[in-house]
């Protein structure tokens, strides 16, 4: 019984009854803590040190519409000051922010901490008929949306031909 809560970093229980509970350890268990290490080619995109780093997965929904590729995406309790939106002359559009850890008071005494903090960076290279010159972000309500016009599609004039015979 023993290697079992030496495996989840030695808990004894939590629990009022002093017996131990083998999923109040669970909430410790990271199982994407050693990502950056695992895999060098993300280490641009995963902050260092002790931050959470879920906030690296933000969500961005792409979707095309026939006037406009539009960009949504997630970012709650985000002002739009903390939100960078730019444009590579590569056609690369990035949208990068940070939410920064809750200063601690050293009178407060923390159960649980959810909320995700950290940097992130996400890139989407946009397609020839982007009009790169009016690309429009605007926010509300914590969600982010990029605009990207579509330069109008000239279809070829196609003339009949009589077939004579």
């Amino acid at each position: 019984m023993s290697l079992i809560p030496s495996f989840f970093g030695n808990r004894r229980g939590s629990s009022s009854s002093g017996a131990w509970d083998p999923f109040s350890a669970l909430d410790a268990f990271d199982p994407f803590r050693d990502l950056s290490t695992n895999f060098p080619f993300s280490s641009a995109l995963i902050p260092s040190g002790g931050e959470n780093t879920a906030f690296v997965n933000t969500r961005i929904d792409w979707k095309e519409t026939p006037e406009a590729h539009v960009f949504k995406a997630d970012l709650p309790g985000l002002k739009k000051e903390e939100v960078k939106v730019e444009v590579e002359d590569d056609r690369v559009l990035q949208i990068s922010g940070e939410r920064r850890v809750e200063k601690e008071d050293k009178d407060d005494t923390w159960h649980r901490v959810e909320r995700s903090s950290g940097k992130f960076v996400r890139r989407f290279r946009l397609p020839e008929n982007a009009k790169m010159d009016e690309i429009k972000a605007g926010m509300e309500n914590g969600v982010l949306t990029v605009t990207v016009p579509k330069a109008e599609v000239k279809k070829p004039d196609v003339k009949a031909i009589e077939i004579s015979g």
